[in-house]
């Protein structure tokens, strides 16, 4: 067959099927791009870590090239390229691919992050990182009422690989790249994530850089949040065409403060913000890989993943052998991209690599992708090429996930959602009296206090979550609040909310003993506490090796008998896996009493410098 027969061929293929659009991509140049991808990665991430944070209020200077500066030490000192959160997450998807298929589930994933992931883990990241670890499972460690920081930059720096493995598949590298995204983000906070993934993998067929920020922008929700920002960082470039420094102020000034759906994050890593920083990085950079990089430092805020992401897109647009040399080879004595190394120093197990053998097997996953989506390898003229359909979906990974444990009160509805992507789901356990199931979603009224396990199954999987049924919260009737500073206001703790306003104690330089407690005019009998941590500072805010006491007729603190936390507390002092609006259970032998309290060390991580110490609590009830 002749390639013009193909192309035909194609056409009319395309003309039975308003869905489908073939488009031919030469094998070679595939390959050519993939690298330029990944170099191009490890070029903007390496460099643009010496301006990550630099320029908060004010740009940088319009003094280019800036040069790799001092991120270049370290890659001298491990001899090559560095692992770093802009790579190193989008590596260990790799090689999920790679074990469990093209389409790796949300199961899956959840392991991998739960096993490499111990520190180095910021934002938006750490808090899904810490809720997987407290039995949350995706899409609800990314869900706006689990995760408070669901609008921070995330999702723009690790999931770049669905689409590079998507050539010209762009509604399958959206609808992917959207599905993973939602791990650690919701809302508009991934819609910078899905504005990338267009231009990725349109870019396998699109130079034009204005024409890949449309194709970027119509792959957004009509009324979404960052269409719009686009359309007005487009407008600030018209009305300021040689002057990118003005075009940047006029973005701090409308997104660079403190926003309303901002309670616990840090504004410079805000998901729209950077997102919008990039749009004029390319707008100003004018497709030159060189100006694209710079500008992206240039602009400021969480500087090194715009310039990760930009630069490895234009490695897409232009192939690897358009990336500068001196950005390639940056150390006297390299004679290969980076000396051909990737050195993990970030996460635990990534083995290290050749950056030439993840080029390939990169690509390999890339041509599985094409083959199982409903593409083909082929050859038309003696030219290997891939034939891809651009218009193909992403279908979720058929799987059934819990949702995590539950705590209510006698009286409190309940709403049970099981994560199902099956078209169908059947419970496998007995119901209480007042509860009923509806599809995946169970509902009703907790009647009765207990310890009720719910189960579903659908298709091969079976999941299966506890719901805990407390009697009277006792909390309301109690006529102080115990604490270890007495003069505190802490009615919030029983104010009957679990997300806000949150307590913050005092801190300290060393550890010290808090408490927060309740005392009655009248004995009580008590069998359990609830607890709700507030959202944890940087370096502090969290209970170590915590207790629940009660007082003894004699008027003495007893610890009480048997007690049992669900689910696990963290262990150790790492702030990485310290969770924020996570609620326990203390489960303990019944006590007669007047007063009790959950005492415990106040948490800080022993390692920043000076330490702080200091714990923070949402809600705390007595059953």
């Amino acid at each position: 067959m002749t390639r013009l027969a193909g192309i035909l061929a194609l056409v009319l293929l395309s003309s039975c099927s308003s869905e489908r659009e073939i488009r031919t991509l030469p094998v070679e140049v595939y390959e050519d791009k993939v690298a330029g991808f990944w170099l191009g990665q490890l070029v903007g991430n390496i460099y643009g870590l010496s301006h990550e944070f630099r320029y908060l209020d004010e740009p940088g200077l319009d003094a280019f090239p800036y040069g790799y500066g001092a991120a270049l030490e370290r890659a001298i000192e491990v001899d090559g390229a560095f692992s770093d959160d802009d790579t190193d997450l989008e590596y260990m998807y790799l090689l999920q691919m790679e074990e469990h298929g093209i389409e790796p589930t949300y199961g899956q994933l959840r392991e991998a992050w739960m096993y490499h992931i111990r520190d180095r883990i910021w934002a938006a990241n750490r808090v899904a990182l810490t809720l997987m670890h407290h039995g949350y499972y995706p899409p609800a460690t990314g869900d706006r009422e689990n995760n408070p920081r669901w609008f921070e930059i995330d999702p723009q720096l690790i999931n770049e690989i669905w689409a590079v493995t998507a050539p010209g598949m762009t509604r399958y590298a959206v609808d992917k790249t959207a599905w993973a995204a939602h791990m650690t983000n919701d809302g508009f906070g991934i819609e910078p994530a899905l504005f990338y993934a267009a231009m990725i993998s349109e870019a396998f067929f699109e130079s034009d850089v204005e024409r890949l920020i449309e194709v970027g922008s119509a792959a957004l929700p009509e009324e979404g949040r960052f269409r719009g920002v686009i359309a007005e960082m487009q407008a600030l470039h018209a009305e300021h065409p040689e002057d990118w420094q003005a075009a940047r102020a006029s973005l701090a000034e409308r997104y660079g403060g403190r926003q309303s759906y901002n309670e616990y994050g840090w504004e410079p890593i805000d998901a729209t913000l950077n997102g919008a920083a990039a749009v004029l990085a390319l707008l100003y950079g004018r497709g030159d890989v060189q100006r694209t990089l710079d500008l992206a430092c240039a602009m400021g805020w969480d500087a090194d993943n715009q310039a990760a992401t930009l630069t490895g897109l234009l490695g897409v647009v232009y192939g690897a052998d358009a990336l500068p040399r001196n950005l390639l080879y940056p150390v006297e004595g390299w004679d290969k991209p980076f000396n051909d190394r990737y050195i993990n120093v970030s996460r635990y197990d990534l083995p290290d690599a050749s950056i030439k053998d993840q080029i390939e097997r990169l690509i390999a996953q890339g041509k599985k992708v094409v083959a199982q989506i409903g593409g083909t390898a082929t050859t038309l003229d003696g030219e290997d090429v891939l034939l891809i359909d651009r218009n193909k979906p992403f279908l979720p990974p058929k799987e059934m996930l819990p949702p995590p444990t539950q705590f209510l009160t006698v009286g409190d509805s309940v709403d049970v959602r099981f994560y199902s992507t099956y078209d169908g789901a059947q419970l496998a356990s007995p119901l209480p009296d007042g509860w009923y199931c509806e599809g995946s979603r169970v509902s009703g009224v907790a009647v009765e206090p207990g310890r009720f396990e719910v189960a579903m199954i659908a298709g091969s999987d079976t999941a299966r979550t506890t719901i805990h049924v407390l009697a009277d919260n006792r909390a309301p009737s109690a006529r102080r609040i115990l604490h270890h500073a007495p003069s505190k206001d802490l009615e919030m703790l029983r104010d009957g909310s679990r997300s806000a306003p949150a307590f913050y104690s005092e801190t300290s330089p060393t550890p010290v003993r808090h408490w927060y407690g309740y005392e009655w005019e009248e004995l009580e009998d008590l069998r359990a506490l609830t607890f709700t941590v507030g959202f944890p500072r940087e370096e502090w805010g969290w209970f170590r090796e915590p207790v629940v006491e009660y007082r003894s007729p004699s008027g003495a603190w007893m610890e009480v008998s048997d007690l049992e936390f669900t689910p696990d507390m963290p262990t150790g002092t790492s702030k990485y896996l310290q969770p924020g609006l996570v609620t326990y259970l203390a489960s303990f032998q019944r006590v007669n009493t007047t007063a009790i309290r959950l005492a415990g060390w106040a948490g800080g991580h022993p390692v920043d410098a000076p330490p702080t110490y200091g714990t923070t609590l949402t809600e705390l009830t007595a059953h």
